[in-house]
């Protein structure tokens, strides 16, 4: 178990990693371009991965139509992250993408039945990560007068 723990964690780290760097590349070439690298770099890795032999390609011949949906969804999620992040920054965005996968898994876990915790425990955590990032949101200091000299010189 331990294993599995410490590669979601490993995955959480990549996840963040590929986050900030697409956000960058985003903001020099926008949302789209960033996500087309992003594809093509993963599209280069995976088919190194086959060609050395690391798995074998099958094509999924009893899959329902819906499995093929992943990868619009996944090309949308990073063109969508890399036009948001630099615009709420690295943290809001993680944040408000965990929000938004805990509310998903919430739904799809009650759909298929497969939830043994409480439905309003687990919509508590969503609200609490929510409820943080409007408070982290209100802390922050407003810039001093004399900052005007700095921000032209950005």
């Amino acid at each position: 178990m331990l294993y599995f723990v410490t590669l979601a964690l490993v995955n959480g780290l990549c996840i963040g990693g590929s986050r900030a760097i697409n956000g960058t590349l985003a903001q020099h070439h926008g949302a789209l371009a960033a996500s087309f690298w992003n594809h093509l770099g993963g599209f280069v890795f995976l088919s190194l991965l086959l060609g050395c032999g690391a798995a074998a390609l099958h094509l999924p011949q009893h899959a329902p139509w819906t499995a093929w949906c992943g990868g619009v969804i996944g090309a949308g999620f990073v063109a969508l992250n890399s036009f948001v992040l630099p615009r709420l920054g690295t943290l809001k965005t993680a944040l408000l993408v965990i929000a938004g996968q805990m509310l998903t898994g919430v739904l799809i876990d009650r759909l298929a039945g497969q939830s043994r915790q409480s439905a309003l425990l687990q919509l508590a955590g969503i609200a609490l990560i929510t409820v943080g990032l409007y408070l982290s949101k209100r802390g922050q200091a407003k810039p001093a007068a004399a900052a005007p000299a700095l921000r032209a010189m950005r």
